[in-house]
């Protein structure tokens, strides 16, 4: 089974206690110090153990052993006598060989709540005897500073009780937290859920257009240790899916922020990719291209292989203009006002499918006009031709 879930939330624990009520013997490798000599080494007591009818329970502590010898861990995965757990703070549908994880259970843990925080803490001051006091104001920082991690606050509060003592004091306040814990550097890093997740939340504020949601989600992830190439890349792609042709300078101004944030770094480079934020959160939005270009991709790929009509084919020597390639083609610059009506630019047998819907938002209003401007040329045309004038 793989134990899934933010760090301090108690997978270490929860295997160590499964091995107690299984009756079994525990064996724990940490994933980033081993590796194959490790795993069999592990089989190989794990074996010794079984022929004492004892099983045995290995805890693989990290997902990058599985990474890397995955074809390693499976013989011992798929045994009845051997019992696999993985601590995995990632998403393990990214970081687990799909070969092992078909054949894995996967149990997902979640961050402390903060009752469950605060309970925590009293556990930890009813152990104290009364001898420290908190007010109900630092209780709250506290579970604060920890972000549902139970082992941070743990340490937290260690670091708290240790400052008092140096001080001289029996009440913990706020003045007394501010002297002994950092400042909080953020919940995620760029491998976690957490920062997708996040990123995930400022695209969709910025397509709702809330400015307010979208600095937001933006401070949360400039704050976590995280590589910004991601992120600017991200904002790049929101101008593109989500505002397109209705603003077609939002394209540009991202490409301008990401330019900005590879030359100039951090800090400077933060407040460019807010300014890009909040222009595509106000922008007018439009996912009409985004749509159509899927649509007609989809259509492409399940239609036959059509040839490219004859007049629309590459005309380049005398043999070519001889079978008579492109005699039907017409000039859109000789043609009044530069188009075509009714020109024929799809293979035989595919009808026009109308694949572009403009959205009456932005530059797109301009847009639907012409292209309502040019179907009343193209229906004039037919009208002419249909009587033959």
């Amino acid at each position: 089974m793989i134990l899934w879930g933010p760090p301090g939330v108690g997978k270490t624990p929860l295997a160590r206690l499964m091995a107690d009520i299984f009756n079994a013997e525990f064996i724990k490798i940490p994933a980033v110090l081993s590796g194959v000599k490790d795993i069999r080494k592990a089989i190989d007591i794990a074996q010794s153990h079984r022929a004492r009818s004892r099983q045995t329970l290995l805890f693989v502590d990290g997902s990058s052993l599985l990474q890397q010898e995955p074809t390693r861990c499976l013989p011992a995965a798929c045994r009845v006598w051997f019992v696999h757990i993985c601590r995995c703070p990632e998403n393990p549908s990214f970081e687990i060989n799909s070969a092992l994880l078909s054949r894995v259970a996967i149990y997902a843990l979640n961050s402390l709540s903060d009752c469950e925080q605060s309970e925590l803490l009293g556990r930890v001051f009813a152990k104290l005897g009364g001898k420290l006091t908190i007010t109900d104001s630092a209780r709250d920082v506290l579970i604060h500073s920890a972000d549902g991690d139970g082992r941070k606050l743990l340490n937290n509060i260690e670091i708290v009780i240790q400052t008092a003592h140096y001080v001289k004091t029996m009440s913990i306040d706020n003045t007394l937290l501010n002297l002994a814990l950092t400042k909080n550097m953020g919940c995620l890093n760029k491998a976690s859920d957490a920062f997708y997740d996040q990123v995930s939340a400022l695209h969709k504020s910025v397509r709702g257009s809330s400015t307010d949601g979208a600095l937001y989600w933006l401070c949360r992830i400039l704050e976590g240790r995280s590589d910004l190439r991601y992120l600017a890349r991200r904002i790049i792609r929101i101008a593109w899916e989500d505002i397109g042709l209705a603003d077609p300078r939002a394209a540009r101004i991202a490409l301008d922020a990401s330019e900005t944030y590879e030359r100039l770094g951090s800090p400077e480079d933060k407040l460019a990719l807010a300014q890009a934020v909040l222009y595509l959160a106000v922008a007018p939005k439009s996912n009409a291209d985004y749509n159509a270009y899927n649509t007609a991709q989809s259509f492409v790929s399940r239609d036959k292989c059509r040839e490219v009509p004859v007049h629309l084919r590459n005309v380049l020597t005398n043999l070519i203009k001889s079978r008579s390639y492109n005699h039907a083609y017409r000039y859109a610059h000789n043609e009044p006002d530069a188009y075509a009506a009714s020109g024929k630019y799809l293979p035989d047998g595919i009808q026009e499918p109308g694949w572009y819907t403009p959205v009456p938002r932005g530059l797109e209003q301009r847009i639907s006009e012409k292209l309502e401007h040019l179907r009343s040329l193209d229906q004039a045309w037919r009208n002419t031709h249909k009587h033959g004038e």
